[in-house]
C-alpha cells in the first residue's frame, strides 16, 4: 500500500492529481499505487467529461450557437488538464518525426521546445475536436461527449498495458508502464461502447429494441480510438524501446479525437 489508505483510492486520488488541476495531495507513489491510478483514468474522463457535458448544457440554454459552444469546451478541458496531455501530443510528433537515433529523439522529446510537427499535431487534434463536438452540441449529445473524453482517457490505461515496456528507466513512464492488465483495457472498452450505445439510444427517435446504429458508432469510438493508441505505442516502442509520460498524453489526445469524431457521426 502507499501512503496508508486503501489502494484503490489511494490510486483514485493519484490519478485526479495527474490527469486533472484538482491539487489532491498524492502521498507516497510506489507502481502499485501507480498502476490503480492509470486503470482509473477512464473514470477520470468520464468525471471530466460530464463537466464538459454541463457547460455545454448550460451554453446551449443560454442561446450560445454549437460552435462556438464547442470552442469553449475544448479551452475548458485544456484548463482542466493542465494542458499536459496537448503538451505530450507536441512532444511526441517531434520525436518520431526526428527521425534520430532513439537517444536524441528522447532527448527532443525532453526538450521544453515546440517544433513544427508538434504545432500541427496540436492544431489537427483541436480542430477534429472543435468540429465534433460543434456535431454532438448540436444533437444534444451530452452524454455522448463524456463517452469521448472517456475514450480519450482509455488510451493512457492502454499505454501502460503489460509488456508495453517503458522508453526511460526513470520518469512517469518507468514508474506506469507494463502495470495495467489486458483484462482492466478489455473491462473499460466494452463498458465504454455499452454506455455509448446507451448515450446514442438517448438522443435517437424513440422506438422498442435498440438501433443497431448507435452500438456501430459506439463501438467505432472505441474500437478505433484504442486502435489508433495502440499502433502509437507500437511506433513508440520501435522507435525509442517503450513509452513515456508524453506518449500517455499523445495517445490520450489522439484517442479523444477519434472517438468524439466517430460518436459525432450522424
Amino acid at each position: 500500500m502507499s501512503g496508508g489508505g486503501w489502494p484503490v483510492a489511494a490510486g483514485l486520488r493519484l490519478s485526479l492529481t495527474t490527469l486533472t488541476v484538482l491539487p489532491l495531495p498524492a502521498g507516497r507513489v510506489d507502481r502499485r499505487t501507480a498502476a490503480l491510478a492509470m486503470a482509473w483514468a477512464p473514470a477520470v474522463g468520464l468525471a471530466l467529461g460530464g463537466v464538459l457535458a454541463g457547460v455545454a448544457w448550460g451554453l446551449t440554454e443560454l442561446g450560445l450557437a454549437p460552435l462556438p459552444s464547442a470552442a469553449v469546451l475544448v479551452v475548458l478541458l485544456a484548463l482542466l488538464t493542465r494542458g499536459l496531455h496537448l503538451d505530450g501530443l507536441a512532444d511526441t510528433f517531434d520525436a518520431l518525426g526526428s527521425y534520430t537515433a532513439p537517444d536524441r529523439a528522447l532527448a527532443i522529446m525532453k526538450s521544453p521546445e515546440t517544433g513544427p510537427l508538434g504545432v500541427a499535431a496540436i492544431a489537427a487534434v483541436l480542430l477534429v475536436d472543435a468540429a465534433a463536438l460543434s456535431a454532438l452540441v448540436a444533437r444534444h449529445g451530452w452524454l455522448l461527449i463524456a463517452v469521448g473524453v472517456a475514450v480519450g482517457r482509455l488510451g493512457i490505461t492502454l499505454c501502460c498495458a503489460r509488456r508495453i515496456p517503458a522508453a526511460r528507466p526513470d520518469g512517469l513512464g518507468a514508474l506506469v508502464a507494463g502495470t495495467v492488465p489486458a483484462s482492466v483495457c478489455a473491462a473499460w472498452a466494452l463498458a465504454l461502447i455499452a454506455l455509448g450505445a446507451v448515450a446514442g439510444r438517448g438522443i435517437e427517435a424513440a422506438g422498442p429494441g435498440w438501433p443497431a446504429a448507435d452500438w456501430v458508432r459506439a463501438g467505432l469510438a472505441v474500437l478505433l480510438g484504442c486502435a489508433l493508441v495502440l499502433l502509437l505505442a507500437r511506433q513508440c516502442v520501435r522507435r525509442f524501446g517503450g513509452v513515456t509520460g508524453d506518449v500517455l498524453g499523445a495517445g490520450c489526445e489522439l484517442a479523444t479525437a477519434v472517438a468524439l469524431l466517430a460518436l459525432s457521426a450522424a
